[in-house]
């Protein structure tokens, strides 16, 4: 069997809204809503080995720390597994008071109390009812017409009521789903909430929660918001419903029909750390809070860390974070492209140098570091980069601030590394590289200084005076010029027969403070060629000189 030729045969565009006016496509975000997160059942039914009470316990955890106010910890009707941890976890005393947690029911009696009985002590709690909606449910799965369907959430709303009437002691909420919102008729799921609500009596001040679920995420997210907007317009007592969206990936726009969902009037979103989630996932709650803090606007949830959130949630689910997921992958702030790099490192630089609060740097939509990241695998070498990756990561890892022509003349160097290697380069391969093309503190190079004094005669100009390690014998030597370089260049010359002429010279502190190092760069013609030399020691003076020898040794290599 193959794709066909002509899918309409077989699939139909789903309906526009009849929503003329939408309002959503002018708002924008500026506020968070209210997160649940729903790792600890719709994430857990979703992996292949569900938790134990080790990792729900865990995850658990790191919700709270997060900052995740609403978290819905189980299908308590499920079995004695998921009972059991979730009355365990209210009478352990580890919820926090600014913490309420959620059961998820069918819409059945017996379910109903069961879900009850497994938040007996709980300070506060929301139970959360569903039942399926829309037309494939009601015709394929249930046999069923639309007013039995309305009575089955009308029966579990007055299960609901009474139960939560027998235990006064605990703050209870109810939530409700007309589950496969996405696909059943908007005017229907309307009916039926509004029926759940006349038996519930919510108030402005007691609300219910009203989830609008994407079960099956089944048009373009611009669709969705349409749905909500149109809900939130024309439900009854609308100012008595906290709005809540649960969207699927199916279509890979959960996130967006999330954000959309919000800027159409949703107040709540439901989803799990990293998506994880049934088929291809659930809406992430990280990519849609970091979305929102990238826009100046405060989530409400606490991610400076994200490699330990990302470490935990691998732990307990089992799966991976992918390396491209959105600001918490390994690879998202790394840059192997040369013309990626170059960009990057230009946007750093001018970060630093314009003391710019405002955060401006290309490629990056927020700072690695906010996440808990540093700059060291922002920019990462291979055979694809360019001048600007491996400059970055001397500089990150040795402090060298390589001349740009230097740049350019060690890339070749680099890049024949690179290929010769078939890898990734790392920042201890691009330093061996650079001190074996720069004679940089390696033993076995021709032209090494042991000690030299330097002096002024009469008529102005300096005297270099010094020894030369040459092949393992030392060799005292002299020259005379202008300054301290051009006294060397003149004792090379006369002492070796080597004509070396300096084009320009750099200099830079390594690091900060007293007992800094310095690094010099020498840019040196010697023939028809081009050569260059590198020298770092405590003292400046010292390290020009190294500098000039540097450029020796290339210039016989």
């Amino acid at each position: 069997m193959s794709m066909l030729s002509n899918p309409a045969r077989k699939y139909r565009a789903f309906p526009q809204i009849d929503l003329f006016d939408r309002q959503w496509p002018s708002r924008t975000i500026t506020a968070p809503p209210r997160w649940l997160s729903t790792d600890l059942r719709d994430g857990n039914q979703s992996i292949i080995d569900p938790m134990d009470a080790v990792k729900k316990n865990r995850f658990f955890d790191l919700l709270v720390e997060v900052g995740i106010k609403e978290i819905e910890v189980g299908f308590p009707s499920a079995g004695a597994t998921e009972f059991d941890f979730i009355q365990g976890l209210v009478s352990s005393g580890k919820i926090p008071d600014d913490v309420t947690v959620q059961v998820l029911t069918q819409s059945r009696e017996d379910l109903i109390r069961t879900s009850f009985e497994s938040l007996a002590g709980a300070k506060q709690a929301i139970v959360h009812l569903y039942n399926a909606v829309s037309p494939a449910w009601r015709d394929i799965v249930f046999r069923m017409s639309k007013e039995e369907v309305r009575q089955i959430a009308v029966d579990g709303a007055q299960v609901m009521r009474d139960e939560a009437a027998k235990r006064p002691d605990t703050d209870w909420h109810f939530q409700y789903s007309p589950e496969t919102f996405s696909t059943a008729e908007i005017d229907f799921s309307i009916e039926v909430c509004e029926a759940v609500m006349e038996v519930l009596q919510p108030t402005p001040e007691k609300p219910i929660i009203l989830n609008l679920p994407a079960t099956v995420e089944a048009a373009t997210p611009n669709i969705y918001a349409d749905q909500i907007e149109y809900f939130c317009r024309n439900l009854p007592n609308r100012e008595s419903a906290v709005i809540s969206l649960h969207t699927h990936n199916d279509r890979g726009t959960g996130v967006a029909a999330a954000e959309l969902g919000l800027m159409a009037g949703a107040d709540r979103v439901e989803g799990c750390l990293f998506g994880n989630g049934e088929r291809t996932g659930n809406c992430c709650l990280v990519t849609v809070a970091l979305n929102m803090y990238t826009q100046g606007v405060d989530p409400g949830l606490d991610f400076s860390d994200i490699d330990r959130v990302i470490e935990t949630v691998e732990y307990c689910n089992e799966l991976p974070v992918h390396q491209r997921h959105p600001y918490g992958g390994e690879l998202v702030f790394t840059a192997f492209s040369g013309s990626h790099q170059d960009a990057i490192k230009k946007g750093f630089e001018a970060n630093e140098l314009q003391n710019d609060e405002h955060w401006r740097v290309p490629y990056l939509p927020i700072d690695p570091a906010d996440l808990g990241r540093d700059y060291e695998a922002v920019i990462r070498v291979n055979s694809q980069s360019g001048k600007g990756g491996f400059a970055w990561v001397l500089e990150q890892d040795q402090g060298l601030k390589l001349p740009k022509k230097m740049q350019a003349h060690f890339s070749k160097h680099v890049q024949h590394l690179a290929d010769e290697l078939g890898r990734e380069l790392n920042a201890a391969d691009i330093w061996e590289a650079f001190k074996d093309t720069y004679h940089v503190q390696t033993p076995n190079k021709h032209f090494q200084l042991v000690d030299y004094e330097e002096s002024r005669a009469s008529d102005g100009t300096r005297i270099f005076s010094g020894k030369i390690a040459v092949d393992g014998g030392e060799q005292s030597v002299s020259g005379r010029g202008n300054g301290l370089i051009s006294s060397v260049i003149s004792t090379l010359e006369e002492a070796f027969d080597l004509d070396i002429k300096v084009l320009d010279y750099s200099e830079h502190a390594l690091g900060a403070g007293r007992d800094a190092n310095a690094a010099a760069y020498l840019e040196c013609q010697t023939g028809d060629r081009i050569i260059w030399g590198c020298g770092i020691d405590e003292d400046v003076a010292t390290a020009s000189v190294r500098a000039v020898l540097s450029a020796a040794n290339s210039a016989i290599r």
